[in-house]
């Protein structure tokens, strides 16, 4: 089997909209959860969410281009190219043997919402030419794909929550089984929205919290639902002698990477945790033998259901050896980023493998007895991983985990 090595990050999020940036903000325990300001939410339940700030398109596409783009299209483009510039393999692989793995959870939400209200106000005559276009969710990988001539495999995923960490784990089978030499993997949310926020408030998944720092709770006993986030993630994944052939710096290698479904629930985790627990075996049964401290990147959406599941699925995949685990949630600091969250949880622990440093589980100050675990509270810990794990998990019963290893010299 050929080797997959990570050599382009980007990112798009509330803490930070370049790499740099949001590391440094996610060691310094910076909350990007704020008030809920991207429309009147005075009659809506939820008064927080983590929104992405600052950011401008026009640093990369053009006007038009932007226009045409749904909010979503414009962070995953965003974080394409830095991936691709932070590797520098534009103009470096054959254009069929570049592919595009880019997802997203729910698509063009504003595009949708948008249009909708026009042929309610005004007519059929006044949808935008571009609704279809703009609103689609495969549409990110097509402008990506378009912008940097890949002609290779052009897969876009939609598992809700699991979207991006499924399209970061086939990226990677794919490269290694010799069908691309190098692809663009990721995933994009833009969904706070007046219908988005109103839908998952309905069924009872977000938080209700005024307080920002009292919202997003993984794995605390204070715990009330997740806080809905945004933005984009991207990784540039290559095999390994490509990689090393046209001398391109390497942050991580992908050795494992594991996929089931609960068939359990539409939006419920299966209460044992099993349908997870096989995902984080599979992935550890592709890496095989690892050394040294273990920094598992957990899913942790602060849900009553879900920390509890997570926990128990850990446990069942490591046995023993969970108590040594460095468990962390950035969705503390982050929220839940949907379909983005999994790429932009995956960049996570790559740097923390490159780096030698956890990030912390903010705002975790009383300790649910059930999920008892080290998950890194309120600090972040300087700890040389050697292997890091990322875990999605998300409605419909998808799982998915990916596992990264650290590259020596």
């Amino acid at each position: 089997m050929r080797r997959v090595v990570v050599t382009g990050l980007g990112a798009v999020t509330p803490v930070g909209s370049e790499i740099p940036v949001f590391w440094e903000n996610l060691l310094a325990g910076k909350n990007g959860i704020g008030p809920l300001d991207r429309f009147d939410a005075g009659e809506y339940k939820a008064k927080v969410a983590a929104q992405v700030k600052d950011f401008d398109p026009i640093r990369y596409m053009d006007k038009v281009e932007a226009r045409k783009s749904d909010l979503f299209s414009q962070y995953a483009m965003a974080a394409a190219c830095q991936a691709v510039e932070d590797s520098g393999i534009d103009k470096k692989v054959a254009p069929e043997r570049f592919g595009v793995y880019f997802g997203s959870g729910i698509g063009g939400l504003i595009t949708m919402s948008t249009e909708i209200q026009k042929l309610l106000e005004k007519g059929p005559k006044r949808v935008s030419a571009f609704f279809i276009p703009m609103m689609i969710a495969n549409m990110a990988a097509g402008n990506i794909a378009i912008r940097f001539g890949a002609k290779g495999p052009c897969l876009p995923v939609t598992t809700a929550c699991a979207t991006s960490t499924n399209e970061v784990g086939e990226a990677f089978h794919a490269i290694r089984a010799g069908y691309a030499d190098a692809i663009l993997a990721g995933g994009a949310e833009a969904a706070i929205t007046p219908i988005g926020v109103a839908g998952f408030t309905n069924c009872m998944a977000l938080s209700l919290a005024r307080d920002p720092d009292e919202a997003s709770l993984p794995f605390d006993k204070r715990r009330g639902g997740f806080v809905m986030g945004e933005g984009a993630g991207a990784l540039v994944l290559e095999e390994y002698e490509h990689a090393k052939k046209r001398g391109a710096r390497i942050y991580a290698e992908i050795t494992g990477y594991g996929c089931t479904c609960d068939a359990y629930h539409m939006t419920a985790p299966a209460p044992s945790g099993e349908g997870a627990a096989r995902a984080i075996s599979l992935a550890l049964e592709e890496t095989g033998q690892w050394d040294g401290p273990v920094y598992l990147n957990a899913h942790g959406t602060g849900t009553p259901m879900n920390d509890k599941t997570e926990t128990q699925a850990i446990k069942a995949a490591f046995g023993e050896k969970a108590k040594n685990l460095l468990v962390s949630s950035t969705k503390s600091m982050t929220g839940h980023m949907l379909g983005a969250a999994g790429a932009v949880e995956a960049i996570v622990s790559v740097l923390a493998l490159c780096k030698g440093e956890i990030p912390p589980t903010i705002n975790l100050r009383e300790p649910d007895p059930e999920c008892d675990l080290d998950y890194v509270p309120n600090q972040s810990r300087k700890v040389q991983a050697q292997l890091a794990l990322s875990t999605s998990l998300g409605f419909g019963g998808h799982n998915a985990c990916i596992a990264f290893k650290r590259m020596e010299g």
